[in-house]
């Protein structure tokens, strides 16, 4: 019964993470917050998908076929079957869904990049920099090699030259911190774990709020920073996109708290108490699903008569 309540820590953990995550970007400079939440969520990501198969583990030796095939000579020592068997199934099933949407979003994913590099590479590119024709106003950071900063002509006619060049500042800063990394992390970790989802959104704007200051420091105005970002925004609000959601771009996110955030900027506070509740959410889940392993393992090298009760 330990082994079963240890394996549903990893998976209680994560609920209490939406909040935590809040308080995190209103507390931590953006750049701080963005690694930190990143690692929080694919610590808790792989807790939960670690507690998850050895709940699976645990069932599948319950049954004769696997049993033999793990040359178990005892009988495996676990809760009653009753208990077993349908939190096995559960996470089965849990294991199989998060596995198929992940691969149909990779999927999507790796689709709409491939489409994005190809547009970028059939037009010509004044250094990072590649327009590409259409009636929509676009701009986004695109990955790769080499990094590219796709905007499109629709979106140049939008902004006053000034603002253009805030624009494009914000962008460089996407692929100059490797934004894109954070963002497929994030990914991932909703994937795992649907309480996951809101902090997706929170890492994002986390990585956009970062660009936004560093953008701010390069053109040295942060009004016009400001400016900028609402004003592409309000121009690409109803705008198709089809570019891939790794490809960090200035007019996603809560566009009016960022705006907020760059008008009237504020000191960081201390949060110590935040790395601490960050830290301790991720030794919970981690040393429980960890602990949950080594229980399974135990339990196996019991019934194969390796441990207390050898023949």
């Amino acid at each position: 019964m330990t082994a079963l309540l240890l394996a549903l820590v990893p998976l209680l953990v994560p609920f209490a993470a939406p909040p935590l995550a809040r308080h995190a970007l209103d507390r931590l400079a953006p750049a701080r917050a963005l690694w930190m939440l990143t690692a929080w969520a694919l610590a808790l990501a792989a807790s939960c998908a670690a507690a998850l198969g050895a709940l699976v583990l645990t069932g599948l030796l319950k049954l004769p076929l696997f049993a033999a095939l793990d040359d178990l000579i005892h009988p495996l020592h676990t809760p009653s079957d009753l208990l077993v068997l349908p939190a096995a199934a559960l996470a089965t099933g849990a294991l199989t869904l998060s596995a198929c949407t992940l691969a149909r979003s990779a999927l999507r994913q790796a689709g709409a990049f491939r489409t994005a590099r190809t547009q970028a590479s059939r037009r010509p590119a004044a250094g990072d920099l590649c327009v590409v024709e259409s009636p929509h106003p676009d701009a986004y950071a695109l990955p790769g090699r080499p990094h590219r900063i796709v905007v499109t002509t629709a979106m140049l006619r939008s902004l006053g030259a000034t603002e253009r060049e805030a624009l494009f500042a914000h962008e460089r800063a996407h692929n100059g911190a490797g934004h894109h990394y954070f963002l497929a992390v994030a990914e991932l970790a909703a994937h795992c774990h649907p309480a996951l989802h809101a902090v997706r959104a929170d890492i994002r704007f986390a990585a956009e709020r970062a660009a936004d200051e560093t953008a701010a420091r390069a053109v040295g105005d942060r009004r016009l920073t400001a400016r900028a970002i609402a004003r592409a925004a309000l121009a690409g609000r109803a705008t198709p996109s089809s570019r891939p959601d790794f490809a960090p771009a200035a007019t996603t996110g809560p566009v009016p708290r960022r705006v907020t955030a760059l008008l009237t900027p504020g000191r960081p506070r201390a949060a110590r108490w935040i790395a601490l509740g960050l830290a301790l959410g991720v030794a919970l889940s981690a040393g429980s699903a960890t602990a949950a392993l080594l229980g399974v393992h135990h339990q196996v090298e019991v019934a194969q008569g390796e441990e207390h009760g050898r023949p």
